[in-house]
């Protein structure tokens, strides 16, 4: 894991794109947090995580501390090469936001995905990490469409 510089953002996009669980907005939402991180080095609101194997980007973890709560964090984005995934880069960028946020204090981890069918091997992907279905809201993203949202506690 390393610091994201400002050269990973066409393997970033290339990874969000190819994924193909992401729209062009949400792709360009994405993106627009990273050009945050990396355009406003003093801001605390988003930190992430490259994963990288011989020289080439596979994959990335954007997390950070939800504001006004005490010891909350959310992780935004995690994607995964799909060249590269089930070889344990996901898991290793969970584990990595994980470790790093349980060192800045975290009580808990929270994440949020849709429960379309698309979305079936990442929501088995949070639970294998042992997230938990906390809350479920019906419809959210559209009709037929919730956000399910997980959670993982350290204390």
């Amino acid at each position: 894991m390393r610091s994201l510089e400002r050269h990973d953002l066409p393997a970033l996009v290339r990874i969000l794109e190819e994924t193909g669980a992401f729209t062009d907005v949400e792709v360009g939402c994405a993106l627009e947090l990273l050009g945050i991180v990396l355009d406003q080095p003093a801001q605390q609101d988003y930190l992430v995580a490259v994963a990288e194997t011989e020289g080439r980007v596979v994959g990335y973890i954007l997390y950070g501390p939800v504001p006004l709560t005490e010891g909350n964090f959310d992780i935004y984005w995690i994607a995964t090469d799909p060249v590269v995934q089930g070889r344990g880069y996901g898991r290793r960028l969970i584990e990595h936001a994980e470790s790093d946020v349980r060192a800045r204090g975290a009580r808990l981890l929270c994440l949020e995905t849709s429960s379309q069918g698309g979305y079936q091997r990442t929501r088995r992907f949070y639970e294998q990490s042992g997230y938990i279905e906390e809350s479920r809201i019906c419809d959210f993203y559209r009709p037929g469409d919730d956000r399910i949202t997980y959670v993982k506690r350290f204390v």
